[in-house]
């Protein structure tokens, strides 16, 4: 049962009590395995169980151990997700992990907000995905609430754009997400001689455009922070991307079962 009960919870597991899971799945096993008599999914009032023959082997529980292989997957998922993000990376690509990745690390982050001090409640951060890629949103890819940010994914080369991403925003802060591997210290200070240069050193301009700036992340922090995710962060991951890659390529979203 505690095997049935985390593969479940996992990505896909709600789907896994269906037909295909009892009746397709029992069918197999009998036509390879057939010698052992019983079936491997066993139904008892509308609960699913794995027989316990096929759960001891010489008289050890081996429950844990395949909770053990499905966590292993995990880990080699979020190592697949983590050599996806490259400075190589496609845009499109870069944009949904990036999201998938910052919903997953914010939601964990508590925040208090009321209109008085006897409405104060506990909040999550939400992170929103306002668009596809490239689409026409004013310089906004995600936004956060209930604090109110604004998220721009972006290029290191093209620090231009960084600047009219501001404009358009008018000057409203912008954090953006930025695909490469350079550290963030680096690509700031190349940020600020570029603003120096295109302000001619005016203070005025140079103050309004640095603090527009809210943060910068890279691929490093991207990478860091799903090392501290947990199982259901990852699992919430895989998720997002699933959805976000599907609306992004027109593919037909499945149908819930």
């Amino acid at each position: 049962m505690l095997l049935f009960h985390f593969y479940r919870g996992l990505y896909g597991g709600s789907k896994l009590q269906n037909h295909a899971l009892n009746s397709r799945v029992n069918g197999e096993f009998r036509n390879k395995f057939d010698s052992l008599g019983n079936d491997l999914i066993i139904i008892n009032n509308g609960k699913y169980l794995i027989h316990i023959d096929y759960l001891c082997v010489d008289g050890h529980d081996i429950s844990n151990v395949c909770c053990k292989i499905i966590e292993k997957y995990i880990e080699l998922l979020v190592e697949k997700i983590n050599e996806l993000l490259t400075e190589n990376a496609e845009a499109r690509i870069f944009e949904i992990i990036s999201y998938a990745i910052l919903r997953n690390h914010y939601k964990n982050t508590t925040v208090y907000f009321g209109y008085t001090r006897d409405t104060v409640e506990e909040m999550q951060l939400q992170l929103f995905k306002t668009g596809r890629t490239n689409a026409n949103d004013g310089g906004i890819d995600f936004v956060m609430r209930p604090v109110g940010r604004f998220f721009q994914v972006t290029e290191v080369n093209d620090y231009d754009k960084y600047l009219l991403d501001i404009d358009k925003v008018m000057h409203f802060p912008v954090t953006f997400v930025i695909k490469t591997k350079a550290q963030k210290e680096f690509v700031w200070a190349e940020l600020k001689k570029h603003i120096a240069s295109k302000t001619s050193g005016m203070a005025v301009l140079e103050e309004r455009y640095e603090r527009a700036i809210e943060e910068i992340i890279t691929i490093n922090e991207l990478r860091a922070w799903t090392k501290e995710l947990d199982n259901d962060d990852i699992d919430g991951i895989i998720r997002d991307i699933d959805v976000y890659y599907k609306l992004e390529m027109n593919l037909d979203m499945e149908e819930e079962g």
